[in-house]
């Protein structure tokens, strides 16, 4: 297990500087004091100072000119690297999802068992109360379970296990897009149903159309 890093000294200065720039101590436009000053103020070594500033630099809050001076140049702090990266797994996720709920909806609507079905179901309702009682996490789950439900349903284990892997960030993904808040799959309750009931029809055409309808948010 990775033990949690503690600050280093250059991303707690970094740190009180956003603060300090977010409060206009510092205002857009204007110099940072000197390099001796700075390791006054905040009581760190040269280096420290140095990678706080290249820190926010590379974030676009500062901008350093040669030979003339730091100078504050955004309030906002562009997306930190994790977020970035979190989000290009998002587009992945979303990508396998995109290639993959059609034919694993067209396959559930062929294969599957009576058994199958009433878990689908199960967790359609559920995904529609929590939806409606607002408890964000949960409501979420029930949505996860219920495309995870269709793809136990579809009669390929491998397409499954992959199904299953990728959906593994969908859940992070929801709280990224949706910040704890349940009103698209209220919305989206309804083309859910229809999704079911495509597949309890055994009609794999619309079942297809109808989950690739989902992925892009066309409803």
């Amino acid at each position: 297990m990775s033990h949690i890093q503690r600050k280093t000294l250059a991303q707690e200065v970094a740190d009180r500087l956003i603060e300090e720039i977010t409060n206009d101590e510092y205002t857009i436009g204007e110099k940072l004091p000197i390099e001796p000053e700075l390791m006054k103020i905040y009581g760190v070594g040269r280096s420290s100072i140095r990678e706080a500033i290249k820190i926010l630099s590379i974030n676009g809050i500062l901008s350093v000119q040669q030979g003339v001076g730091t100078f504050v140049v955004s309030k906002n702090i562009q997306e930190s690297l994790e977020t970035q990266i979190s989000k290009a797994e998002i587009e992945e996720v979303l990508e396998v999802r995109s290639l993959l709920d059609s034919k694993i909806a067209a396959k559930a609507a062929m294969n599957h068992t009576k058994k199958d079905l009433e878990t689908i179901k199960l967790y359609l309702d559920l995904r529609g109360k929590l939806a409606e009682e607002n408890q964000a996490q949960e409501c979420y789950l029930a949505d996860l379970n219920f495309h995870i439900a269709i793809a136990e349903a579809c009669g390929n284990t491998l397409l499954k296990e992959i199904y299953k892997v990728a959906s593994k960030n969908i859940l992070k993904t929801f709280e990224i897009n949706n910040n704890n808040n349940t009103d698209s799959f209220k919305i989206s309750q309804n083309i859910h149903a229809d999704l079911y009931r495509s597949i309890e029809k055994r009609n794999s055409e619309e079942a297809s159309i109808i989950a690739q309808k989902i992925v892009e948010n066309l409803f």
